[in-house]
């Protein structure tokens, strides 16, 4: 058993510290809202993540997981504190490492024996040196700082932190590689490899894959438009080009672009990081660019329709979070959709499983929200489907066709067979595959 702080009890933090509690180490998670510490002492969840309820319940009940306010109280027993504070990107798109650093610097007035601090926050090239900069400032006693950064999908973070694919470590001190081999055995007993390098490594590891993996999606949602000019079927080069062992079959789904809480802030972060460094990541530059387009690449398509006047139209939503599985609105394609479909004078009623309070605290009463997929079609002149959500993928057409005034799809995630789509007689607009007409 280790004994554990995790300094942040957000997305990252709230996963990590209540996995390892679930592997039977002690844990207290820290944090400075008071508001929240109270609501998880009282067994509230502040994030929707699937599974993650049932471990931090049970967890809560064995007491192996616990909250503080108090940095102090909760680092004092604990052999390994992990920083899982926020660094959300400044104006100039750079990393803000504020909430890190003014931690670190507490950390050295407070730390009374040796302690491995890690840093399991995604941040730029360095910043484990400036993190252990600032704990050496007041340290008087010995310290490592390792860097652990997390690859953790949100609807699926419980699963890739109990069964990750790899664990990357950064570490030079040598005790700090045995403390931390140690705590992750139980999560790669089969055979998933755990990877240990310096910390300059580790820390760009988490940005490059991210940005690679951005730069894929990206990829193939330019290969769909241009499908979409030259009557290419997407699907079918999807799966040409997927099936390809160097290529692989995942992130090959085009769509109307990423969003959420990594893939922009971690490009963004890495181009910054470039340019401090006098060097352009010029691929990384064209990437944000195509994805802000896309972003709204339907709503040309929605305009065209209605012979450019959406005055008084009634568009439905289906999705409102960036990805299924999540409550996580953060650079959400619905937004941007939104915004414009507002703009243009459209009435928006729309319906995410879980999504909707997250939006309802930014945008207000801007558009309607409904209780269920069903009822926000009732009237509706369009659907507009945004994020692929399980049960938008089966649905009742017929009954759809009942409740809509117009049978009328503009579908961003391809969820639709389009042989289906023409024998159920919808107008459907897709991603990079051929128009389908209403009959």
């Amino acid at each position: 058993m280790n004994k554990i702080a995790v300094v942040g009890s957000g997305y990252v933090g709230l996963v990590t510290g209540t996995c390892f509690a679930e592997t039977g180490n002690q844990v207290v998670c820290i944090d400075i809202d008071t508001q929240k510490v109270e609501k998880l002492r009282n067994g509230v969840v502040p994030i929707y993540e699937p599974e993650l309820e049932t471990l931090f319940h049970r967890n809560i009940k064995a007491n192996r997981l616990s909250f503080t306010n108090s940095l102090e109280e909760g680092i004092a027993d604990a052999e390994i504190i992990f920083l899982a504070l926020p660094t959300p990107p400044g104006e100039d798109g750079s990393a803000d490492l504020s909430y890190i650093l003014g931690v670190a610097e507490q950390l050295g007035k407070i730390i009374k024996e040796y302690k491995v601090i890690v840093d399991k926050s995604t941040v730029p090239v360095g910043t484990a040196e400036k993190v252990r900069q600032a704990i050496a400032k007041n340290a008087t006693v010995d310290f490592a700082v390792v860097s652990n950064p997390e690859f953790l999908r949100e609807g699926f973070a419980v699963s890739d932190f109990m069964k990750p694919d790899r664990v990357v470590i950064g570490a030079s001190d040598e005790r700090a590689k045995k403390v931390m081999e140690t705590l992750y055995k139980p999560f790669v007993r089969q055979g998933n490899p755990i990877y240990f390098m310096d910390e300059k490594s580790a820390e760009l590891t988490k940005y490059a894959a991210n940005s690679f993996l951005a730069t894929k999606i990206t990829f193939m949602n330019e290969v769909a438009n241009f499908c979409e000019l030259v009557g290419a079927d997407v699907d079918k080069v999807r799966i040409g080009i997927g099936s390809d062992s160097r290529i692989g079959k995942r992130f090959l789904f085009p769509g109307i672009g990423y969003g959420g809480s990594c893939f922009p802030k971690d490009v963004q972060a890495l181009v910054k990081s470039g340019k401090e460094n006098h060097f352009d990541f010029e691929i990384l530059d064209a990437v944000m660019r195509v994805n802000e387009k896309q972003k709204t690449v339907l709503f040309p398509k929605i305009q065209n329709f209605f012979r450019g006047n959406l005055m008084g139209k009634t568009i439905a939503i289906w999705g409102l979070a960036f990805k299924p599985d999540t409550d996580d609105i953060r650079e959400a394609p619905a937004l941007y959709m939104i915004e414009e479909l507002v703009k243009a004078g459209a009435k928006v009623k729309a319906y995410d499983p879980e999504a909707m309070p997250n939006v309802e605290r930014i945008i207000g009463k801007k558009i309607e929200f409904s209780s269920n997929e069903y009822d926000v079609l009732e009237g509706a002149d369009a659907l507009l489907i945004c994020t692929e959500w399980g049960i938008f993928r089966n649905p009742d057409f017929d009954r759809m066709k009942k409740l809509m005034k117009d049978q009328v799809i503009f579908d961003g995630r391809n969820l639709y067979d389009m042989e289906e789509m023409t024998n159920h007689g919808f107008y459907y607009a897709s991603i990079g595959r051929n128009l389908i007409q209403q009959t």
